[in-house]
């Protein structure tokens, strides 16, 4: 399995996912006396936890980031200043468009390339091992963590909106 599939094509998917929670969330609020659903985006799960617009906003740049670092391209910028499920949608939207225009050439010479850490001055990964120590567990863990805020508050989720779309072959 190729690094490009291994991570950019499955974050592509599951930010798609992340889409359809979202509707599901909409659809709750308006069955439940019709509350505005943007309401949401500021729940948590503990007090010091990030809220679901920035479980959301973690899982975009750990993607964009995972597949600019490991390509050696630069990622879009995006300044956090989303506040409305429109507006997260938008960046959801840009981080995917982002995404799907890498092909498995893009990440060619990617076990040679060095990603430095910001945290860690003077330390890094090769592009191989970021993908798989760093960017990929971050990735879903904001993933998992915004679809638990959402089933917390009572959105009508599944392990079938988590895993999503199956590409089924006949056998």
């Amino acid at each position: 399995m190729t690094q490009y599939f291994a991570t950019i094509t499955q974050m592509n998917k599951m930010l798609g996912n992340v889409e359809t929670w979202l509707d599901e969330a909409v659809s709750f609020a308006k069955a439940k006396n019709d509350f505005d659903p943007n309401v949401l985006l500021s729940m948590r799960l503990a007090p010091d936890q990030y809220t679901l617009l920035k479980q959301i906003q973690g899982a975009c740049d750990a993607a964009k980031f995972c597949a600019a670092r490991t390509s050696g391209k630069d990622a879009p910028k995006h300044p956090d200043d989303e506040t409305t499920l429109e507006q997260i949608r938008a960046r959801l939207q840009s981080v995917r468009t982002y995404l799907a225009a890498f092909t498995e050439k893009d990440f060619e010479g990617a076990d040679q390339r060095l990603v430095p850490l910001s945290f860690m001055p003077g330390k890094g990964l090769t592009a191989a091992d970021y993908a798989c120590e760093m960017a990929t567990p971050n990735f879903y863990f904001h993933v998992t963590t915004a679809y638990s805020i959402l089933r917390h508050a009572g959105v009508n989720l599944g392990k079938r909106h988590f895993i999503g779309s199956l590409s089924l072959r006949d056998v």
